[in-house]
């Protein structure tokens, strides 16, 4: 097998890492890309391919979210992981780690962890790595890899997301959300959302987006109520659709492209939080992507025509 084949082999295991240490896609896939050049560049075959190739990426990428995370504290507003609709590596031993570790929430709880221990916590926790792997892809000894392991153990079941178990529940639950919000139904909807339920926005700066979000069940449902029958106005769709590992959609407009993401965290049979991304630039390795602020200023117009406008707002 030549290299290029043993790489082509590994390629989602090393984005799924590193997606999950950067929850950037386009970062991601230029990890593996750089991961792949390095590879080819170097002198000698590696005793094991995979630990050779993750030790890379995982490398690659921690020196990547080190420069990240200064440009994430000057970021405009709520700064969410870019949405991913499918996660292309799969391990069924290791399913649901993989599965709740893709989620808005738990990429969000990750951000609080140091460079390091996101790293080890990923490699160890969710991928499975033995200890001497962790320790070689991250140049600390085993020891260290195992504080780190604790403490980074310790901050993510502090705040670590809960969801229901029962995937078929939460498919139903998304698809009556969906109904209701079709329907424009506020009573409908509120009876679908949790108290204290939340909607994040992240538009970068470079869309619009709910300063602070939108708290508690009667304001979220107002808003999506209002929402839905302006974008409908002018030929908008929704298309369900699983977002990071959780039930969600996409949002397009007339032309087809793209507009937002929304993911829905679900809970005890309500939704805990909705998940908006519109920053245009997370949302590129979707497809085209639409100008929100046109959007948003041709949904105005249209209810304009139909009755008065109080504030515009945003998807």
């Amino acid at each position: 097998m030549t290299r290029a084949e043993e790489f082509e082999q590994l390629r989602a295991l090393l984005f799924s890492i590193s997606y999950r240490l950067l929850g950037s896609v386009g970062e991601a896939e230029d990890a593996v890309q750089e991961t792949w050049l390095r590879y080819q560049a170097s002198p000698t075959p590696p005793t094991s391919t995979r630990a050779f190739l993750s030790a890379i990426v995982t490398r690659i990428s921690i020196d990547m979210l080190r420069s990240a995370r200064f440009r994430r504290e000057q970021y405009v507003g709520q700064w969410l992981p870019e949405p991913l609709l499918a996660d292309p590596y799969e391990d069924p031993a290791r399913s649901a780690e993989l599965a709740d570790s893709l989620s808005m929430a738990a990429l969000l709880l990750l951000e609080r962890l140091s460079p390091l221990e996101r790293a080890v916590f990923v490699l160890r926790e969710v991928f499975g790595f033995s200890f001497p792997e962790v320790a070689s892809a991250v140049g600390r000894s085993e020891a260290a890899c195992r504080q780190l392991a604790v403490r980074a153990r310790r901050h993510m079941d502090a705040g670590r997301p809960r969801f229901d178990a029962d995937r078929r529940e939460r498919e139903q639950l998304a698809a009556h959300f969906f109904d209701a919000l079709r329907e424009g139904n506020v009573e409908s909807l509120r009876d679908l959302l949790a108290a204290d339920v939340h909607m994040v926005g992240d538009g970068g700066g470079k869309a619009p987006q709910w300063a602070g979000g939108i708290a508690g069940a009667p304001n979220v449902a107002r808003v999506l109520a209002s929402i839905y029958p302006r974008f409908v106005q002018i030929e908008g769709t929704v298309e369900p659709h699983d977002v990071n590992g959780q039930p969600g959609a996409i949002f397009r407009d007339r032309d087809n492209k793209v507009l937002t993401t929304w993911t829905l965290d679900i809970l005890d049979g309500r939704i805990q939080t909705i998940h908006a991304v519109i920053n245009p630039d997370k949302l590129g390795h979707l497809g085209p992507v639409a100008d929100a602020w046109t959007v948003i200023r041709e949904a105005s117009q249209a209810r304009q025509r139909t009755e008065p406008l109080e504030a515009p707002a945003a998807l």
